[in-house]
């Protein structure tokens, strides 16, 4: 007997066809349905039957198992793909002098981000020129290293999910002019040389300032008990 496939609104297959016992009706892989005859044509991989449409239950399930793709709950999947990150987040001499670090680090808490470094330190001005090394170019940079080296700075490390981007929305823009009402800028500053705060721009940098202004044994690792509340 020759093949008969049935595409769209084709003919029916007699049920004569259907219930001889040298045919058997399979989906072919372009999703026509082929009756083939059970002979000796295994070798030809055109005549292979994908899904035996009227196979067993027990057939149906082995075949299921065989063809099952894992699938993976999207927000698993993305709650996954997050990492905890540290940022270096710093209090200029301008935030220190005017008595803004109880507030400005109550933000970061809030958040619920994990503070793991925090101490107060009077930067020289060879870490600071290290901290800056990618504006020495700019005509504004001797008065910078001016003014962080001017007095106190406090020196903190966070830890947590996208820490980095985070903290930067709530620092906000450099021009305190330009940043959001409710960002530690738009509301405690009004000048970009008077900006109260710095922030990591970047993961890598934020790895690089912790170690750049943090010594051997300085930070602290520990697991806060509020943890299950915040993160899944």
């Amino acid at each position: 007997m020759g093949c008969l496939s049935v595409v769209g609104a084709s003919p029916c297959v007699s049920s004569s066809a259907l219930s001889s016992p040298t045919c058997r009706l399979s989906c072919a892989p372009s999703c026509k349905l082929i009756l083939n005859p059970i002979k000796k044509n295994h070798h030809l991989a055109a005549f292979q039957p994908a899904v035996h449409l009227f196979a067993s239950n027990q057939s149906r399930s082995h075949a299921s198992k065989r063809n099952h793709t894992t699938r993976i709950f999207l927000p698993h999947l993305v709650a996954s793909m997050e990492e905890v990150e540290e940022t270096y987040i710093m209090i200029k001499p301008d935030g220190v002098q005017r008595g803004l670090v109880g507030e400005i680090i109550s933000r970061f808490e809030k958040k619920g981000f994990k503070l793991t470094g925090l101490k107060l330190f009077h930067c020289p001005k060879e870490l600071a020129e290290e901290h800056y090394k990618d504006l020495q170019s700019k005509p504004f940079f001797p008065k910078l290293i001016d003014y962080i080296t001017s007095g106190p700075v406090v020196c903190m490390a966070w830890e947590g999910v996208g820490v980095v981007a985070s903290a930067r929305k709530l620092i906000g823009a450099t021009n305190p002019l330009n940043a959001e009402p409710g960002t530690i800028r738009g509301d405690l500053a009004v000048q970009t040389g008077r900006n109260v705060v710095h922030g990591s721009d970047s993961p890598d940098n934020g790895k690089r300032e912790i170690v750049l202004w943090f010594g051997e044994g300085e930070l602290c690792s520990w697991t806060p008990v509020q943890e299950p509340w915040l993160i899944e």
